[in-house]
């Protein structure tokens, strides 16, 4: 905390000052390496699981079988997942009273949400850059040009962003630690799982294939295996969204995030009032 007290980062903008409580995170991870496991040890287990535990099970018309398949979808499934990292960490720092210290501070009271979304982002991407090397070794690969690449990338972090003002708004409502873990568990687990992020929808039964395919997960894994080229052909019936994921998973990062930042703001403020 004596980097926010000097001078220079008193007179510091607001980007300024939110590195400075970005760099805190990442100091703290620095010390207590096992919260990178969520991004390191955990989606690697899932892909070697789902690769060769059910691959074999699973058929996908791709050339590179369903291996390269279904990477996109771990990816999606770990972005996601920022929402729940996000909401544990500033509910325990609101919870510790570290929140109102920053606060006492001589800098803009934003800079709080601001640094706790350029740390968990980079969080994010740590996942990411696991991941993908995981993927090589399994025998995934990028079938597109560089642009497409690019874009895949910027697609899964941008659905990050958008769910790190999802964590934020849940961990200024939640009181507790565990009351986050139960609600981010009973919600998170569902949207990625009913989706396509592991399986095909096309056998789902007609209700279930329908919410699986306009869930906005099912969007982003899409959007990333037509970018990538690690798609199959729709199969007939296929919902709207799934014909149209790029600009379908676009509008869904700019609504959440247009719709939820505000209320994680505002509640934000509330909780830090009190």
């Amino acid at each position: 905390m004596r980097t926010l007290e000097r001078p220079e980062i008193r007179q510091t903008g607001l980007m300024g000052q939110s590195w400075s409580i970005a760099r805190r995170n990442f100091l703290h991870i620095r010390r207590m390496p096992e919260m990178l496991l969520d991004v390191t040890i955990q989606p690697v287990m899932f892909v070697l699981l789902f690769a060769f535990v059910f691959g074999s099970s699973i058929a996908v018309d791709t050339p590179a079988g369903y291996r390269a398949w279904l990477l996109p979808g771990i990816m999606a499934q770990t972005v996601a997942f920022a929402s729940f990292i996000v909401a544990v960490g500033l509910t325990a720092d609101l919870e510790k009273g570290i929140v109102d210290r920053m606060r006492s501070l001589p800098i803009n009271s934003s800079a709080v949400l601001v640094g706790r979304s350029i740390s968990s982002l980079a969080h994010s991407s740590i996942g990411l850059v696991v991941m993908s090397l995981t993927g090589l070794l399994i025998g995934w690969r990028i079938h597109t040009g560089v642009p497409e690449a690019v874009l895949g990338y910027l697609l899964l972090l941008g659905w990050g962003f958008a769910m790190i003002w999802v964590g934020i708004w849940v961990g200024s409502a939640m009181r507790s630690v565990e009351a986050v873990n139960g609600v981010m568990f009973a919600t998170m687990f569902p949207i990625t799982f009913l989706a396509n992020t592991f399986a095909p929808t096309d056998q789902m039964p007609t209700a279930l294939r329908f919410i699986a395919e306009w869930n906005p997960i099912s969007s982003l894994t899409q959007a990333v295996r037509v970018l990538w080229g690690n798609d199959q052909p729709l199969a007939p019936g296929a919902a709207f969204p799934m014909h149209h994921p790029i600009p379908f998973t676009i509008g869904w990062i700019l609504l959440i995030t247009a719709v939820v930042a505000p209320l994680a703001i505002r509640t934000f403020r509330r909780r830090t009032a009190a």
